[in-house]
């Protein structure tokens, strides 16, 4: 039988189809502690948004046909308009 390695790759979509049939406890003699954090947030600002009833309802509809939250449908819509208007606002 071939030794089973985890895959070396940054690739997310590699990963996940390789747990995606995989047991992680096969593999705990290749597993290492990790002490420092390997993914931290970026600091992002709230900022307050007017709508009336009839907007709120509809981005309530929208995102709920995208099975998003509203918060993450509207700020997805500003981020596009700030890349389309060259605002900058590269996803990172």
């Amino acid at each position: 039988m071939k030794a089973r390695k985890i895959p070396s790759t940054d690739s997310i979509n590699e990963l996940a189809r390789f747990w995606d049939s995989h047991d992680l406890t096969d593999f705990t003699d290749q597993l290492e502690d990790v002490v420092e954090p390997v993914f931290t947030r970026k600091p992002t600002t709230k900022v307050t948004l007017r709508l009336r009833p009839d907007e709120v309802k509809a981005v309530k509809r929208v995102a709920k046909t995208k099975h998003i939250k509203e918060e993450t449908l509207i700020r997805r819509w500003v981020i596009e308009k700030l890349q389309a208007s060259g605002g900058s606002s590269r996803r990172r």
